[in-house]
């Protein structure tokens, strides 16, 4: 789908406004939206990504600050050196360790957005058995456990075997 800004760039970027049940969607690409500083056009309260984002991680209120945490300033990406606060501003971190570097204050936020900081949706084709290899170990775990408190020991014990061999499996790819 093409930017419905300038019609040359592929859109990146979709948004779906309903308002009094009347569906309206916009898709334009990142330079136009960077050119429109965020804002899109045809809605008239001048939304904004950077707002969207913000309220959605409570960035200024510090809801999701915990006790002891480091603040947002000092939190910093110890590859590239972005701080939390600049990515609160720029909404896109600076390289890929950040994720981990921040995921203390990511977690919340994506489980307020997705209800869950696991993916649960489609696998891709390419990565997908490692994946539901990992996914039917986990499931033999909590059942292991559930065995356990039981007391069916015997039980229990071949589900840890069945385990041990799958993360054999695992390993080897």
């Amino acid at each position: 789908m093409m930017c419905q800004q300038c019609n040359e760039r592929p859109a990146t970027l979709h948004f779906t406004k309903i308002v009094n049940g009347e569906k309206t969607e916009f898709h334009i690409c990142e330079n136009c939206a960077k050119e429109k500083g965020d804002h899109i056009s045809g809605i008239s309260n001048g939304f904004s990504i950077h707002g969207l984002l913000s309220g959605l991680m409570d960035f200024e209120s510090g809801k999701y600050k915990t006790a002891g945490a480091p603040s947002p300033e000092t939190l910093r990406c110890e590859q590239c050196g972005m701080t939390f606060s600049q990515f609160s501003k720029l909404n896109r971190f600076g390289c890929s360790s950040c994720y981990n570097h921040f995921s203390s204050r990511l977690d919340p936020l994506l489980k307020r957005v997705h209800g869950n900081t696991t993916h649960i949706g489609k696998v891709p084709v390419r990565a997908g058995e490692k994946i539901h290899l990992k996914r039917r170990a986990d499931e033999l775990k909590r059942e292991m456990q559930e065995k356990i408190n039981l007391q069916e020991f015997e039980e229990a014990a071949k589900l840890r075997d069945q385990i041990r061999e799958l993360e054999k499996e695992i390993a080897q790819e």
